[in-house]
């Protein structure tokens, strides 16, 4: 294991945490064990996603869950990302290059936010993936839930009241469900109205998180396609709140970005592993 400091970034998206390691500043080995060991938030760092970046057409990143295992999406990092990137930059506009899914758009709002397009969904079986050839507005599986692909895999309950749900029995079963042969992230959204969302959600290989803006851009395309909710949504998580609007050149999502602190990871951590 290397010897020098590593330093990282911890930021958040409506509560929903990432540790961000900057590849293009410190050229670093990530191994499956050294992610897990960092999302332990008492003898690590703790995150609900870790993201390293490294150059790309602006730049490249590449996530992980807190079990170590890849994911090919996490919207509410690559807007903390963005919105750093941005700054820096002082520019209104980047492209990220995101593993496993593809360039995804960023941009400055004029009050300030950061959105991102998180590209079009993944409405056929086989892309999410399924197991199976099944109608993807009504899976069958207990409660008729939708399968939407947005580089994970997604699963939306809609239900008559989130906080009755057990989310952390129901999500992990969900979520290894055999239907879903890649695991599936697990949602439960309650329709507040034509343009109003709130969701709770249990992510693949992290558990119970605040907010994911996957899931929410998620949410928002299969409620569209239930007609339950126009193309324009407020979600609601635990965490926060977030926009999502499904236009003709893919699901944009806004919201708040955090960056909260700069810290280093020692030698004897790192040795340790």
């Amino acid at each position: 294991m290397a010897t020098p400091d590593w330093p990282f970034m911890k930021m958040h998206g409506a509560g929903n945490d990432f540790v961000v390691i900057d590849g293009r500043v410190t050229p670093v080995d990530l191994s499956a064990d050294l992610v897990r060991a960092l999302a332990d938030r008492h003898r690590g760092v703790g995150f609900d996603q870790l993201a390293l970046i490294t150059d790309g057409t602006d730049l490249t990143v590449t996530y992980y869950n807190a079990d170590g295992s890849q994911s090919a999406a996490c919207g509410n990092a690559t807007r903390c990302i963005a919105a750093r990137e941005l700054a820096q930059r002082k520019t209104n506009a980047l492209q990220i290059e995101v593993t496993g899914r593809g360039t995804l758009n960023a941009v400055r709002n004029a009050d300030g936010s950061t959105a991102v397009n998180m590209g079009h969904p993944q409405l056929d079986w086989q892309d999410v993936p399924l197991a199976q050839d099944v109608d993807m507005l009504s899976l069958p599986i207990d409660g008729n839930p939708v399968a939407t692909g947005m580089g994970n895999p997604h699963c939306t309950f809609f239900v008559d009241d989130v906080a009755t749900i057990d989310l952390a029995t129901i999500g992990p079963r969900i979520e290894h469900h055999p239907l879903f042969p890649e695991r599936t992230n697990v949602q439960f959204a309650q329709v507040i109205g034509p343009d109003h969302i709130r969701m709770r959600v249990w992510e693949r290989g992290t558990g119970i998180t605040l907010a994911s803006g996957s899931s929410s851009c998620a949410t928002a395309v299969a409620a569209a396609r239930r007609g339950l909710t126009g193309r324009k949504v407020q979600i609601d998580l635990d965490g926060g709140t977030l926009h999502i609007d499904w236009r003709d050149d893919g699901v944009w999502m806004s919201g708040p970005t955090a960056h909260v602190f700069n810290g280093t990871l020692t030698p004897e951590f790192l040795n340790s592993l």
